[in-house]
């Protein structure tokens, strides 16, 4: 047993992080078999028990039959392959650069199909060598599994790179630890084969991917806090005379907007994926403010005078100040500054005629102009208790002509480069409400 321990451990390990996942999975109710991390955990366990049943076959040459060790030394290494092809599918995925295309798809597969291949085709001409501690394994088919993988590590190394921004702050350094762990441990396996340390790779990056990304707990209590904020919104707007959907429908916008936003240059670089998870979830908190306008303002069925319209903008300011104050240990504070900004000065106007201060172009926060685009939009295309809602069209036309006006030009010109997927969205709104009536 002494040259299977290291295997042994690595086992244990992945065994106890799948028990304690598939637990937390039942208890929150979370769906675990349509996550790629259920496959990859399944695929290290395997390529770690495969990787110990042949470390002990090999140093046991005389006892094992050699078609029994052929076949065991085949699966171990096509659970190789297949765990770091399906590692470096997960990163692929996480980071936004899988693409859905064919010719994107053939070539993430290729390299994969084609050492699959080499490995069936090549798995008689292994040979089996006397080490100073272990014996061990070599031949085409050992050469070829390891050059794929140092393949989709270093592709997964350099899509980590390329997608940095993509990643969320607090992620970031312990996935790229991970990524290292994995790349090194691959090379010193390439260059001493006697060591014997694949396992000790794959376990620890499947380990951080779960403590990191995939921990069901701590997507619970993203959950929670989700529900919470659009919990309160939806008790805010219903004073509105509102069934919730312009919270949810401008959630939805503001997404759009924002991944529309990320395709081209100019707020490329600040629309991470921490911005943009960040700026949906500070959405329905946008017109929290109107908690201290009277019901006889917000309710009015008619035009405002001059002075209930007063009352009714002081909503923004107040709801800044609601989140500053009372909100002080909800979500992270990029999250708690941008639900201030969002709330505050989403009735900014980019000519600097908006409120509460007047704000003019750049000096709004991307965050409020993003969110103004979405709110006016669902204002205008809904029914209110003061008016009829306006066909979509002329509320398109709304946008456009207020691009340069009332709104930031970028983000005007992205709104309507979606106008078929906003459109799709409105529609399954109204299809819902007509349901519930």
């Amino acid at each position: 047993m002494e040259h299977v321990k290291l295997q042994i451990g690595c086992l244990v390990i992945l065994l106890y992080i799948a028990f304690i996942y598939y637990r937390e999975c039942k208890i929150y109710r979370q769906k675990k078999r349509q996550s790629m991390f259920t496959t990859m955990l399944s695929l290290g366990i395997l390529c770690v028990l495969f990787d110990g049943i042949t470390a002990y076959m090999v140093n046991q040459l005389d006892v094992i039959h050699p078609m029994v060790n052929m076949v065991f030394h085949a699966l171990f290494l096509l659970s190789i392959d297949a765990v770091i092809f399906a590692l470096c599918m997960y990163m692929l995925v996480v980071t936004g650069a899988y693409a859905k295309g064919t010719l994107h798809r053939w070539v993430v597969y290729v390299p994969f199909v084609l050492n699959v291949i080499v490995v069936i085709a090549n798995i008689g001409t292994l040979e089996y060598r006397e080490g100073n501690f272990t014996n061990y394994s070599m031949g085409m088919s050992a050469y070829t599994c390891f050059a794929m993988a140092a393949v989709y590590a270093l592709v997964s190394i350099g899509v980590f790179l390329k997608k940095w921004h993509y990643i969320e702050n607090h992620k970031r350094m312990s996935i790229f630890t991970y990524l290292m762990v994995l790349a090194v441990v691959t090379g010193i396996q390439m260059v001493f084969p006697e060591v014997l340390a694949t396992s000790i790779g794959v376990t620890v990056f499947i380990v951080g991917i779960y403590l990191n990304l995939e921990n069901p707990a701590y997507k619970q209590l993203s959950l929670y806090h989700e529900e919470t904020v659009m919990a309160f919104a939806n008790i805010i707007e219903n004073r509105d005379d509102n069934t919730g959907g312009h919270i949810k429908r401008t959630s939805i916008y503001v997404k759009l907007i924002a991944e529309e936003l990320r395709k081209r240059e100019k707020y490329k670089a600040v629309l991470t994926k921490d911005y943009i998870g960040n700026l949906v979830e500070a959405a329905p908190m946008h017109d929290i403010g109107k908690i201290a306008v009277p019901d006889a303002v917000l309710q009015k069925p008619g035009r405002l005078t001059e002075e209930e319209f007063s009352q009714m903008k002081l909503h923004a300011s107040k709801g800044g100040e609601i989140i500053k104050e009372t909100f002080r240990n909800l979500g992270g504070e990029d999250y708690r500054r941008m639900a201030y900004e969002v709330a505050r000065y989403h009735h900014e106007k980019w000519n600097g005629r908006g409120y509460p201060e007047g704000l003019k172009g750049e000096n709004i926060p991307l965050c409020a102009r993003i969110m103004a685009v979405a709110d006016v939009f669902d204002a205008v295309s809904e029914k209110r208790c003061y008016r009829d809602a306006m066909p979509l069209e002329e509320c398109f036309d709304i946008i456009a002509k207020g691009s340069g006006q009332d709104f930031d030009p970028v983000i005007a010109e992205a709104f309507l480069g979606i106008k078929d997927e906003v459109i799709r969205v409105h529609g399954e709104f109204a299809e819902k409400n007509m349901n519930v009536d």
